[in-house]
């Protein structure tokens, strides 16, 4: 599997590209299970965010493991496809918060308006979550975060994984949101209840920003 990232944009500048990605392919490719999401889809979120658009940051762990769910935004699936338990809990605490969620899981209309949404690893052997773990797309996504942080922002940290690697983040001005995980096994401690959509458009707002349409109406 050798991972398309031919539409980077300003994000192709980062080290990454050159000095790490083709150790990752060489990893993927002996990898013998199916890996998702598909290489075109790998780098999605890069894709559609550019930095100089990106607001606010949603930090998620690695791509679903379902087949047929990752498509390389971060908690995000296809219009069609169910929601996965995880969504289900962020569109829980959305109408908790704010009143409103989105009619599908396709969250490219928040990735549209500058949200990004980024996983700590970017791909998952079929079935088995964590599976890349320690591949390396760390490195990568350090470099995301350390590049974003010249200028405050909005941070979303949703559990351990992010928090860790969001440790790179030491600017001042940003906003930084860390709860536990929206999954079933974390939610209860921590994410429900934390308000992060009303609070991030607030900042935003504080910022004579315009607010995040969340729901997509």
């Amino acid at each position: 599997m050798t991972p398309d990232f031919g539409g980077l944009g300003d994000w192709g500048q980062l080290p990454f590209f050159t000095e790490d990605l083709p150790r990752i392919a060489r990893a993927l490719e002996r990898d013998p299970r199916d890996v998702l999401p598909p290489a075109s889809q790998i780098f999605a979120a890069l894709e559609i965010t550019q930095p100089a658009d990106t607001r606010v940051v949603i930090l998620g762990q690695d791509p679903y493991p379902t087949p047929g769910h990752a498509h390389g935004l971060a908690f995000s699936v296809e219009s069609d496809v169910g929601l996965p338990a995880s969504l289900r809990n962020i569109f829980k605490e959305m109408q908790e918060d704010v009143g409103d969620r989105p009619d599908s899981g396709d969250l490219r209309h928040w990735a549209r308006q500058g949200v990004l949404l980024l996983n700590t690893v970017l791909t998952v052997p079929s079935g088995q979550a964590n599976g890349h773990r320690d591949i390396g797309w760390q490195d990568l996504t350090r470099q995301v975060l350390r590049l974003l942080d010249r200028t405050p922002r909005a941070f979303l940290l949703w559990g351990r994984q992010a928090q860790k690697t969001a440790e790179v983040v030491t600017g001042d001005g940003h906003l930084r949101i860390e709860t536990a995980h929206p999954s079933p096994l974390s939610a209860r401690h921590g994410f429900f209840g934390s308000r992060p959509f009303s609070r991030t458009n607030a900042w935003l707002a504080a910022r004579g920003l315009a607010p995040v349409d969340w729901a997509g109406r």
